[in-house]
């Protein structure tokens, strides 16, 4: 499908408005193609005063005319004349053209003016071999086909179509193959395709449903009512024990004096089930993250009992530590338990954590400032777990050796904690974490450094996540930064 971009890209000399008039067309445009049993083409006028091609489309429903892509061509009154009369008239125009040297390179051709807001904007073309009918006889699904897309083209003509603030998605409609109906205002079947009656059979209705309401089969009935009376598609879903069907009307709006709408119906039962499950499947997921988190809490809410009992220092500070850990790793399930997939906001997972740690260890009478800028999108679980451990290491190290008991306040903090993120998943994440504190030793070197904290930002950098750690003094101020690197991932 052209998009807007795509067509002004092309060389359509036409308004913004005028592109999203002919998109909105585009996007219906597998429907009047089934229906047409032809290529359809579509002209813009060019900057140049000749039309450019801006989009295409071959049927599911019959051979195609052309072998090779339209989209891009020039032409223009001379090798096109059927198109710019169409264009310049406003009215459809039908008659033979020739699309190369000698008579198998001929084609019937239907010319309808694209119409806006009483301007034409374009021409939409029916384009099919010069013998297509005539060499047998149509049966009654193509002769009603032909007078389905005949009532289109006279709303494409008219203005009235494509629909203005349509309520349904055209890449969502079942396509005329799975099952139409025509209906009259009074929703009547006029004619059933056949596999409309396989579709209404699989919810019971049984027999020949010509001349019967949509009312009398429990379907559809308020649909058709509400699109011809808004001039305007509208659908919904029959649920008949475990079949689900999927019903969307398309009123007429042309200029004949009946009116009513064509009627697409599929079975969209086993597409529904699997909602279902996916639905269910999700629920569960998230369900299992909650009760993770929930898990963990206790675990920490045990710790911490056990750590008020501990009299030694040394096990009293690794018993907070693990609590700290613990707290990071359910902070992630408890964000992926309010999350519809597998994947979270890095940057909230970040900020979360780091408010965490800015209220559980900065002290009030030496407040340190944190900053949390960037964004890495959307996360997969195991790739967000190990950074926020890694990070709430590298916080709780910053704010242990990075400003010493002495240092003095200024502007009422004792320093300050920047934490940044960069690039995505699919790209590569680097995380960096600044501080103005007093800097590493000289001889600092992270494969060799004893503390535990370290070590684990060490292990989890190069194992878990694959990537690469450094911890160094800044260059421009006092201070460290640690640059962790993630590598990309599919």
């Amino acid at each position: 499908m052209a998009t807007i971009a795509e067509m002004s890209r092309l060389g359509a000399a036409v308004t913004t408005g005028e592109l999203k008039h002919l998109q909105r067309l585009v996007s219906w445009w597998g429907l009047l193609a089934d229906i047409s049993f032809a290529d359809l083409l579509l002209f813009a006028p060019s900057h140049n005063g000749d039309f450019v091609v801006v989009a295409q489309v071959r049927p599911s429903t019959s051979q195609t005319l052309y072998r090779d892509d339209q989209v891009g061509t020039f032409t223009g009154e001379v090798t096109r004349p059927l198109v710019a009369r169409a264009f310049r008239l406003g009215e459809i125009v039908e008659g033979e053209v020739s699309l190369g040297e000698g008579d198998d390179q001929r084609a019937r051709v239907r010319c309808i003016p694209v119409t806006l807001e009483g301007r034409v904007v374009g021409v939409m073309t029916r384009e099919t071999p010069p013998d297509f009918g005539r060499v047998r006889r149509l049966g009654e699904l193509e002769r009603t086909y032909l007078s389905l897309f005949g009532r289109f083209a006279e709303m494409i003509a008219a203005g009235q179509f494509p629909f203005l603030n349509e309520e349904v998605d055209p890449d969502d409609l079942p396509r005329v193959g799975d099952g139409a109906l025509v209906v009259d205002h009074e929703a009547k079947i006029l004619y059933s395709s056949p596999n409309a009656l396989s579709t209404l059979h699989r919810i019971r209705v049984q027999g020949n449903v010509v001349g019967r309401r949509l009312s009398d089969l429990g379907l559809g009935q308020s649909v058709v009512r509400d699109a011809i009376a808004e001039v305007q598609p509208f659908g919904e879903e029959v649920e008949r024990g475990d079949v689900t069907i999927q019903v969307v009307a398309l009123p007429f709006s042309d200029s004949r004096s009946s009116r009513g709408a064509l009627v697409l119906m599929r079975d969209v039962s086993e597409l529904r089930r699997k909602d279902r499950l996916l639905r269910s499947k999700d629920a569960t997921i998230r369900e299992i993250h909650h009760r993770v988190k929930n898990n963990l809490q206790t675990i920490s809410s045990l710790l911490r009992l056990q750590g008020r009992r501990v009299l030694s220092p040394e096990a009293k500070e690794a018993i907070d530590d693990s609590v700290r850990r613990i707290r990071a790793i359910s902070l992630v399930h408890e964000t992926l338990a309010q999350e519809s997939g597998e994947d979270v906001s890095l940057s909230q997972v970040m900020a979360e954590l780091t408010q965490t740690v800015e209220e559980g260890l900065a002290s009030p009478d030496r407040p340190i400032r944190f900053n949390v800028v960037g964004d890495a999108g959307l996360v997969p679980a195991d790739v967000v777990t190990p950074l926020a451990v890694v990070l709430n290491e590298l916080l709780q190290n910053a704010v242990d050796h990075a400003f010493p008991s002495d240092r003095e306040c200024v502007d009422g903090i004792i320093g300050t904690v920047d934490v940044e993120l960069f690039g995505s998943i699919a790209a590569g994440i680097q995380l960096h974490v600044r501080d103005d504190g007093v800097g590493l030793p000289s001889n600092f070197d992270i494969d060799r450094a004893p503390g535990l904290g370290t070590m684990i930002v060490h292990a989890l950098a190069t194992s878990d996540l694959n990537g690469e750690i450094s911890l160094v003094n800044r260059a421009d101020i006092p201070g460290t930064v640690a640059i962790l690197t993630v590598p990309p991932r599919k």
